[in-house]
């Protein structure tokens, strides 16, 4: 039989499915695209296949196939099966998906699905009656927002909040350092606390190793960690309002040029693959083996870390008492990693929030929908935090687990998150910025000091705003 019912009951099913877990009825209502064109018309769809298209991660740790098993069990009455689409997370659903080639539902970055908002390739969404709803906080939402003709529609679920945290061995840790190594004692060891003194750790561990082993170890030409420091200075991507105002670029607005001055003085504790990719490929075994002391990258690729550390022969329960994760460290106001004579500033970082969309050429938007509502349950977010490590857009769930997830979202909150612009010209960053990243660390590294002074830095970073410019708008990027 058919689920259609008038928009009133739905409300009361939605209410009850809440109290009583009714999840099968509570995702049924009435939604309009851009266009008004009807899509999720409450009607279930039956005997179908649903393709979903998810992260790399999740299929590895067992993620999505118990997610695909749990709504199969629920919706196998209706001849719903959901499968994974076995397609590369990356895949782009503007060019196979007219074609038909492309997955019903896709788990993506807030600036990866948003870009198929232009193209009508994903649709706007009836969010108000997801159970989601109220326990994700309107900065989240705002990431899936696009307004058309001053209506303003949804195309995206928040799942999880990205930003970069730092990694370490709490082995590795001096034994005594208690008392060489926390100045304000206060019990949290200073080089976790702080970006000074992590880049002097960094510098006594290469030395007392004669090289063969290194403090803090990142990829300093990935723009999306490398932009904080930017940040964290009075920089910005895009201006305006909304920050979607592609004709003003800013790295180098305000003091954003001290962030080239933090990725230079970095690169120097490092070598030459900080250039390059290599530090990003490596970082799991290379912590896990002992070589790296702690790297910055996102939450939800902690089981990583603890499964190279079992491979290195470690127990799990060893390898999850002894990598840590935290906030980012807090950032000298001088812009100088030898100078905290002016205190310290909150670092400023490049988030995002990964979420789900619903491709517009689906055959079956409802039991899309459908899915959706079960993936960003209560039940499948904690399953998915439990599997993956990630920090939930859920506030109930991140106040239940508490620490650094509540602290993610209080940064999402307090706008110490920085979350990527969700516009097509977004694309156009990162050729230029991670460019001159590279260029920062090479520098120091060969000896060839272009970029040894203030006015060097302040001119190699509105040149990254020019390049980028010039591809949206004089090359035909946007």
């Amino acid at each position: 039989m058919k689920k259609t019912l008038p928009a009133l009951l739905t409300h009361v099913i939605l209410i009850l499915s809440l109290i009583i877990g009714i999840g099968v009825l509570g995702i049924i209502a009435t939604g309009m695209d851009a266009e008004g064109n009807e899509k999720f018309t409450g009607d279930l769809e039956h005997n179908i296949t649903l393709r979903i298209l998810e992260n790399d991660t999740a299929k590895e740790q067992g993620y999505l196939k118990e997610l695909l098993d749990a709504f199969n069990e629920e919706y196998k009455e209706y001849g719903i099966t959901a499968v994974d689409a076995n397609m590369d997370q990356y895949t782009d659903l503007e060019t196979g998906g007219p074609y038909g080639y492309g997955p019903d539902v896709l788990y993506q970055a807030n600036d990866a699905l948003m870009k198929y908002v232009d193209g009508k390739h994903i649709l706007p969404l009836p969010i108000k009656n997801l159970e989601c709803y109220s326990y994700v906080s309107d900065n989240a939402w705002q990431a899936y927002h696009s307004t058309t003709q001053g209506q303003t529609f949804t195309f995206g679920v928040p799942v999880n909040i990205q930003q970069p945290l730092l990694y370490y061995r709490a082995d590795l840790l001096p034994k005594d350092w208690q008392t060489t190594w926390d100045d304000d004692k206060n019990g949290i060891p200073d080089m976790i606390e702080n970006w000074t003194d992590l880049f002097r750790f960094s510098k006594t561990i290469r030395q007392e190793s004669n090289g063969a082993k290194y403090g803090y170890m990142k990829s300093l030409n990935d723009g999306y960690f490398a932009s904080g420091y930017f940040f964290s200075y009075g920089g910005y991507v895009f201006g305006g309002e909304d920050g979607k105002d592609t004709t003003d670029v800013g790295f180098s607005k305000n003091e954003g040029y001290r962030g080239a001055k933090i990725i230079r003085q970095l690169a120097s504790i490092m070598n030459l693959e900080c250039t390059e990719d290599t530090i990003t490929r490596n970082s799991y075994s290379r912590m896990a083996q002992g070589t790296y002391f702690a790297t910055m990258t996102t939450p939800d690729v902690y089981t990583l870390f603890v499964k190279e550390m079992v491979n290195a022969g470690y127990t799990e329960a060893y390898a999850k008492e002894n990598i840590k994760t935290v906030d980012v460290p807090r950032l000298p106001k001088s812009g100088d990693l030898e100078d905290e004579s002016q205190g310290f500033i909150d670092m400023t970082v490049m988030g995002g929030v990964n979420g789900y969309a619903i491709s517009s050429y689906t055959k079956a938007p409802n039991a899309a929908l459908a899915f959706v509502n079960f993936a960003t349950s209560y039940k499948m977010i904690q399953k998915r935090c439990e599997l993956l490590g990630i920090s939930p857009a859920r506030s109930d769930l991140a106040e239940e687990l508490g620490g650094l997830n509540e602290v993610i979202n209080n940064n999402l909150d307090a706008g110490s998150i920085y979350v990527m612009p969700s516009v097509r010209a977004l694309a156009q960053v990162w050729t230029p910025l991670q460019t001159f990243c590279a260029k920062l660390a090479d520098d120091i590294l060969t000896g060839k000091n272009a970029f040894a002074t203030e006015d060097a830095l302040k001119k190699g970073t509105e040149n990254v705003d020019k390049q980028i410019y010039d591809a949206i708008h004089t090359l035909g990027g946007s």
